[in-house]
Formats: C-alpha cells, structure tokens, sequence
C-alpha cells in the first residue's frame, strides 16, 4: 500500500517539527515520518549534563516561544524533549513513528519514500534527517589494536559511568570541552583531553544568541557579494557555558595536543611519550545522515549535496534542513532553523501550485 500527500518530511526532530509549522501555514497536505519512538528527536540521546547555549526564548522554534525552565538560565535536554513533544501536539502535527525511511526514489512526477512499514508517493520530500545519527570517527592509527573502550559522543551519559578510570577525550569543539569539562569535576577520574589545534575559548558573555547573529550575517554578506565575515568560525570554537567556564577558571581543562596513535594500553604521541587510558572517547563531530537519499545520485563531497539555500540542485523537488549552514544559517539550531524552513515551504508551494496535483484520488489516503 502507497500514502499519497504533497509533500514527505523525514525526521521528526527540531527541523522536522519547524518545516512541518510552515507546510500546515501554506495549507500543504504532508507527513513527518519520525524513526524514533518518541517525540523529541536526537535530544533525548545526549549526555545527562547537556544544557542549551542560549536561554529559552531564544532557543524556540517557529511560532511557540520555548517557556523558560524553573531554575536554570540555559535549559537542559530534558526541558527540549518536553517543548517538542508539546510543539508537536500544541500544532496537531501529522507525525507517524517510529517509521524509518529506507530511501527515496524517483517515480515520474512523484518522489517514493519506501519505509518498513509502508511507502509514500509525494510530490516534494523534506529531508531533515540531522547528523546525530551518523558520528564521525578520524582514522588515527591504532584504533583496532587499543584494548579499551571506545565511545562516540552519542554514547556518552554521565561520568558516573567512568568512575576510577583514565579516560582520554578527544575533541577541541564544544562537545569535547562539556564532557571533559563534566568528567574532570568528577572525584576519581584522571582526564586526559586532546585537541587537534589550542582550544579557542569564546568570550564569556557570548552565547547562542551571538552565533545566531554571525552566522545570519555571514550568510547576508555571501548573499550580497561582499566579504566572509567569518561567521562563529572567527569568533572561536567553544561557548564558555557555566559548566566549562568553571572547570577551566579552576585549571582542570588544560588540553594536550593530539597524539599519533593508539597502542594496545593507551595512545601515543609523536616524540614517544604515552598514556595509559581505560577509555577513549571520540567528541569528534558528525556527517549528515543523507544514506536514504543515495538512489538520487546527488551526493557531493564530505557527504554534502549540493543545494541552493534549501533546495536540491539535482533534484528540485528535495529540500535538505538543519545539517549546518549550507543548508540555511545556523538550520542545525533551534532559534536558526525557522527561517529556511519558511523558505523551504514556500518554494514547496510555488513548486506544487506550477505542477497543479493530478485528480486520480484524495489526498492523504492509502492507495
């Protein structure tokens, strides 16, 4: 059986939720096929300590400002959880799970979105899909001899988890500067942080709201012709949020360089000396998690596609959102995400109103 709608977004996570906003304003007949059981996307995966670089209400998607959380200026993970799960009821989003898309082919004038539990013809697809789901681990040498454990940041929870050991974070973003931050306050630990180049500490009164700013503008300045501001690139590489500000100000976050290899008991650097470590863990980012979209043939370098603003270039009736800026500024945050996927649902509509939807049957039915 095959569901007929205009439009298919894949993911149900922030970027879903905000395209899924814009498609029901322009009266759009759609789905959000979420693979994860519950509401909240890839924010109910991550560490216990995890907190928001902005507060609340500039951390909300379109149309429903985030409440702010009793108690804490930055909200943690879990309060995200609870204002999706409440954004997706508060708008009556049509969000089926746990569905997980398989691929996207195209059929003629439609796109099929084959899944476990079914296939959908659409005549645009959403993909919003984001990076969590698809860790990056360097090819350092020695990583299938090391006898300990190795993790992703999206295996990481608490430091209670790492109780007596020596463990090894590797990872000069933000990432690896909250979890070594999070680990070294912890009594019977001994970290060991690594970093491809010297931490770039942004100023402590810079948060979210600033990296929203500068990555709007540079995307202005690109647009218009004139200079690369540089972005949060020039600002630096880690928020001083409360936790991280802390350990540093008390000199438990003094970073190594990174080293060549592992050996079997630890790693090694370049000029021989070495580090006994039980753990390694890899705070070393992520790649867009675009696989379901292989069949179109639109894959570029670094797992990128090539788009303008959201579009496909290869494909006009695919819109990428909320795997980084190329996909729009700052679309892989909460308070950045809305204004491409506005854009996204109105090149949708523009698109669907030009190729007027053929009258063989309802919309939004198994056929």
């Amino acid at each position: 059986m095959t569901g007929m709608v205009d439009v298919v977004v894949i993911g149900g996570g922030q970027a879903g939720l905000a395209a899924g906003y814009h498609l029901r304003r322009k009266k759009l007949d759609f789905v959000i096929l979420d693979a994860q059981e519950e509401p909240g996307g890839a924010w109910q995966h991550t560490w216990d300590s995890l907190h928001l670089f902005s507060p609340a209400a500039f951390s909300s998607l379109p149309g429903r400002l985030m409440p702010a959380q009793p108690g804490e200026e930055y909200p943690d993970a879990g309060h995200v959880v609870e204002y999706l799960a409440d954004y997706e009821q508060r708008y009556g989003l049509p969000v089926h799970r746990p569905v997980r898309v398989r691929t996207v082919r195209r059929d003629g004038e439609r796109l099929r979105v084959e899944t476990g539990t079914g296939d959908w013809s659409a005549r645009a697809v959403v993909s919003a899909t984001g990076t969590w789901w698809r860790p990056f681990l360097p090819a350092v040498p020695g990583r299938e001899v090391f006898t300990g454990r190795q993790i992703h940041t999206t295996g990481y929870r608490s430091p209670s988890d790492f109780a007596g050991q020596r463990v090894v974070v590797v990872g000069g973003g933000n990432s690896g500067a909250q979890i070594a931050a999070d680990l070294a306050t912890h009594d019977g630990i001994d970290l060991t942080w690594v970093t491809q180049r010297p931490p770039r500490f942004l100023a402590d009164d810079i948060d979210g709201r600033a990296l929203f700013d500068a990555a709007t503008a540079r995307r202005r300045a690109l647009d218009e012709g004139r200079t690369d501001t540089g972005g949060v690139a020039s600002l630096g590489d880690i928020v001083a949020v409360p936790p991280v500000r802390a350990a540093r100000d008390a000199g438990l976050l003094k970073a190594q360089p990174m080293f060549e290899r592992l050996v079997a008991d630890g790693i090694q650097w370049r000029d021989g000396t070495s580090a006994l470590a039980d753990t390694v863990i890899w705070c070393t980012g992520f790649r867009p998690a675009l696989s379901h979209l292989a069949p179109l043939g639109l894959r570029a370098t670094r797992g990128h596609i090539a788009t303008d603003n959201t579009r496909a270039v290869g494909e006009p009736r695919l819109h990428l959102l909320g795997y980084g800026d190329w996909t729009g500024p700052a679309s892989a945050t909460l308070i950045g995400v809305g204004r491409p996927a506005r854009d996204a649902a109105e090149d949708i509509a523009r698109l669907l109103t030009a190729r007027p939807r053929p009258q063989t049957g309802a919309a939004s039915t198994w056929a």
